[in-house]
């Protein structure tokens, strides 16, 4: 275990110690690598499958990364804003309100066949937008609630949020403000309309390049917003309140402000994923928005490392490969071969668990840790192997 963890540490002390220009150039040149990385894989192929959803779960990650990360507020019903942000481009990019116009459906910014179908039909991009702002008012909405509570209870707050979007997704087919049906119940929302964007070939399940392209575009944006938020006066603020809430107010930091921007904010990312996710698979079903997801994904942000940009990253790829390449396929018919008459993939979430706890013990802050924390969880750690990291109260 000292072996695995001094690896790890050796790792990132070499990163930090490179030159910022010797990291900018690395940058690029990752940055280059993963856009020519299509090209040397099959076009409709696994590995560009497995990519394009890993990239999808790391603009997820980032989104609740600014809520538990950065502000240090517990989210557990992270799923609603991927259910509603699927939901947007189900009511904006699908013939689900046939009835509309009469029939001849509204049309924004999409041609070909999608201009003629009924229904709303808006440009992928305006429905990425749409889902944006969307979900950034319900986070605003589930902020509410929480503006005095703490800990644990924010938890239960945000775990019966998402709960009660998950009853809406199932029930709303009876719910029909206005006439118009809220959602479709279990038999869900299909099919959606596929992305029709500038410079990009035909999206399509034969063709997974665009998708990818356009998945590696998002999380770009994200990274970039995290990166900008981060070091921003916000985003100081909400290490503030992260840290200690009452030395934050007592400092001048406004918390009712703080903390519905942090929601907001991440609501906002985990949306525009939401409807990424619902046009790449072409569904939206009331089934994919379970709690486990919302776990799903809060491992990933403590995989990698609270607060960490690039560890939240690293944490989204290795989770999702793990859940969508190595139990389905490589490991699935492992147990069969020691004897056991059950599959891996029945044991996914135990597994997740598995590598959680050993992560606790080996490197508890994480793949890539936060400098901050980085700190917290190894003060007072003497010069000897043997000794482990022990967390600092602050």
């Amino acid at each position: 275990m000292t072996a695995i963890r001094d690896f790890f540490r050796s790792i990132g002390d070499a990163w930090d110690g490179l030159h910022p220009n010797v990291r900018r150039a690395i940058g690029v040149a990752v940055l280059v690598f993963f856009i020519v990385l299509p090209f040397f894989f099959t076009a409709g192929g696994t590995f560009i499958d497995n990519a394009t959803r890993a990239l999808a779960y790391a603009v997820m990650a980032l989104g609740l990364n600014v809520v538990v990360g950065f502000a240090g507020l517990l989210d557990l019903g992270y799923v609603a804003f991927y259910a509603l942000g699927a939901f947007t481009i189900g009511w904006f990019g699908s013939s689900f309100y046939a009835q509309v116009n009469h029939g001849k459906g509204l049309h924004i910014g999409v041609t070909g066949v999608t201009g003629q179908l009924p229904g709303i039909h808006f440009n992928f991009l305006l429905v990425l937008v749409a889902a944006v702002i969307v979900c950034a008012i319900f986070g605003v909405l589930i902020g509410l609630p929480t503006l005095r509570l703490r800990g644990d209870y924010i938890a239960i707050v945000t775990l019966a949020f998402g709960e009660i979007i998950g009853r809406v997704a199932i029930n709303g087919d009876s719910l029909k403000p206005f006439g118009y049906a809220v959602t479709a119940g279990r038999q869900g929302i299909t099919p959606i309309d596929s992305p029709d964007l500038p410079g990009l070939a035909s999206f399509g399940p034969l063709d997974l390049r665009p998708w990818y392209w356009t998945a590696l575009g998002m999380a770009l944006l994200s990274l970039f917003v995290s990166f900008r938020l981060r070091d921003s006066r916000l985003g100081r603020a909400w290490i503030a309140v992260r840290e200690d809430e009452v030395a934050a107010a007592s400092m001048g930091v406004p918390l009712v402000r703080t903390k519905l921007l942090a929601y907001a904010t991440g609501a906002g990312l985990g949306g525009m994923a939401g409807a990424f996710f619902a046009a790449y698979f072409n569904t939206v079903n009331a089934d994919q928005f379970e709690f486990s997801f919302s776990i799903f994904i809060l491992a990933m942000i403590i995989l990698g490392g609270l607060g960490s940009i690039w560890g939240v990253v690293a944490g989204a790829i290795v989770l999702s490969y793990i859940n969508t390449y190595f139990i389905p396929n490589t490991f699935k018919s492992l147990p069969h071969h020691i004897g056991l008459n059950f599959d891996l993939t029945d044991l996914s979430f135990g597994i997740f668990g598995f590598l959680l706890v050993i992560m606790m013990v080996l490197r508890p802050q994480g793949l890539i840790p936060e400098r901050r924390r980085k700190l917290e969880l190894t003060e007072g750690v003497g010069a000897g192997d043997s000794e482990m990291p022990i967390e600092v109260s602050v």
